[in-house]
């Protein structure tokens, strides 16, 4: 289309703008397009005749493949597509190992950190939604093109677990935990859990409790499906010269000044709103130093693109770090934080609450053994992580097409189902002949081969939301295609091809929900 139009416009590449999509009204045709419109001030011509010119151009171009190409309206081109274009773009499902694969333009090598929960008491939902979010992200990622890196950043250093390791000694000696302290059983189980406990001191039980909890994380992490290929310790910034050489990169830069004896960093000349402080007054360095040791060592490891995917109380930090990424020679445009909001937990209209001091919290843990890991996936991801979400455990609990999981499973299981009956596995060899099609069939062709523009805008916009409605909307198609066509026991080129279509449908369906971080059952 973009080739055609730029003929017809006389340019040397397709203009920017030029849109194919499917029509809301059927009676406009199988795709509709703008080009003429955005061609005819290159043309300098009227967009219908513009639109003109594209028609007959496709029509030289498609042949037969194309049934009509009408200018409807200021210009618009609504295209309508044979059974044979339609025969055509089924094979180039089937036709492909991992269709919708390798879409990135420019593949990149990105580090993903999350979900990076502090190492000082379960996962809960909120780490459970960066969790669920960013492997999603990387899973998509990766099946784009990218080479992608998955760490966890554990804050095993500074107050948080100084007064985790005295929750510890406290429990172990029988002793009410510090009122700044972490309450819990949790705590009572890990004092319980360290051999000679009551005879070690707070540092040591600090260590050994960060070490239990980030292997209970990690258990967490993998009964969601999550995996981390790196394991990053705040701790050791410390323990070897990495911090220093970080500040001392900042001060031969000129970035570094002294004021009221504390140290700073000038981020306001590189787009924050004032500069920040580095070392207080008293000789600690702040979080922000830290932060920017720790991003200088993933800069110093080659990556292309960083993305750190924060809670929504970070907002405030973006700015700050970009320039203090700038300030370390980083370009701020590959440094990518992601802000993740709210998560509310809704049991019969009632707000599940949460609070991890006290230890009245709802884990992760809890969850999948309540509603299952597909659901707690599926649902974490299913609205855009810029907005805040309720997730309805009552409904998640449901199997019934009210809940989305269960519809986008069920459909693939179904689809199992008649491949089964037809004595069909997992492949299916490419229709032979393209008998007439009924217009469920088209309609689920339309939408199955709209998968690799999903998986690049998913990339792109850094939104796995947007497969969870994919991966419905295949659902719904193919609900109205089994409802409409008849699979088993009609002419052998009729089923021939609506099992070659029921096998796409399956392995598009299937891939969308491994990149969600969800299964794919055979039955239910």
């Amino acid at each position: 289309m973009g080739a055609a139009a730029a003929e017809v416009a006389g340019a040397e590449a397709p203009p920017r703008g030029v849109a194919l999509e499917r029509p809301k009204n059927q009676a406009h045709g199988d795709f509709a397009t703008n080009a003429a419109m955005v061609c005819a001030p290159i043309a300098r011509d009227n967009p219908r005749n513009v639109a003109d010119g594209i028609a007959a151009k496709l029509a030289d171009e498609l042949g037969d493949l194309l049934t009509s190409a009408e200018v409807a309206g200021p210009g618009f081109l609504n295209l309508r597509l044979s059974d044979a274009w339609y025969g055509g773009a089924l094979g180039h499902v089937l036709g492909e190992d991992a269709f919708g694969s390798g879409v990135a333009p420019t593949p990149e090598r990105i580090n993903v950190e999350f979900p990076s929960a502090n190492p000082t008491g379960p996962m809960h939902i909120g780490h459970g939604r960066n969790a669920a979010y960013g492997d999603s992200l990387c899973r998509v990622l990766k099946y784009a093109g990218h080479e992608v890196s998955r760490e966890y950043y554990s804050n095993d250093f500074g107050t948080q677990v100084e007064r985790f390791g005295a929750s510890i000694a406290a429990r172990a000696a029988g002793s009410d935990v510090p009122e700044d302290g972490y309450q819990g059983e949790y705590i009572d189980a890990i004092a319980k859990s360290i051999p000679g406990a009551a005879g070690m001191t707070a540092e040591e039980l600090q260590h050994v409790g960060v070490e239990k909890m980030l292997a209970m994380i990690g258990e967490t992490l993998t009964r969601m499906g999550v995996e981390i290929d790196v394991w990053f310790s705040e701790r050791s910034l410390h323990q070897d010269d990495r911090f220093e050489r970080a500040i001392e990169t900042l001060r031969e830069a000129g970035h570094i000044y002294e004021h009221d004896d504390a140290v700073w960093l000038r981020t306001s000349e590189l787009g924050d709103d004032k500069d920040r402080v580095l070392r207080r007054s008293n000789g600690d360095y702040t979080y922000f130093a830290t932060d920017i040791a720790y991003h200088q060592d993933k800069r110093q490891r080659g990556f292309d693109r960083l993305i750190d995917i924060w809670g929504a109380d970070h907002h405030g930090y973006i700015q700050r770090m970009k320039a203090a990424y700038a300030a370390l020679g980083g370009d701020p445009d590959t440094f990518e934080p992601v802000i993740m909001q709210l998560v509310n937990l809704t049991e019969n209209g009632q707000r599940v609450q949460m609070s991890k001091r006290s230890g009245e919290f709802v884990t992760v843990d809890d969850l999948i053994d309540d509603i299952g890991a597909d659901a707690l996936r599926f649902f974490l991801v299913q609205r855009s992580h810029e907005t805040t979400m309720d997730l309805d455990l009552a409904l998640a609990r449901e199997q019934s097409d009210k809940n989305p999981v269960y519809y986008v499973q069920y459909a693939h299981a179904r689809i199992n189902s008649i491949l089964e009956k037809a004595g069909i596995g997992t492949d299916a060899g490419l229709p032979t002949a393209i008998p007439e099609l009924h217009e469920s069939e088209r309609a689920l062709i339309r939408r199955l081969i709209e998968f690799p523009d999903e998986i690049a805008e998913t990339a792109f916009r850094r939104s796995p939301h947007r497969l969870t409605i994919y991966g419905r909307e295949v659902a719904a198609e193919f609900s109205a295609f089994y409802r409409d066509c008849k699979v088993v026991g009609e002419a052998d080129d009729v089923t021939q091809f609506r099992v070659g279509l029921c096998v796409a449908a399956r392995s598009v369906l299937a891939q969308t929900l491994d990149l969600l971080g969800v299964s794919a059952p055979e039955r239910m």
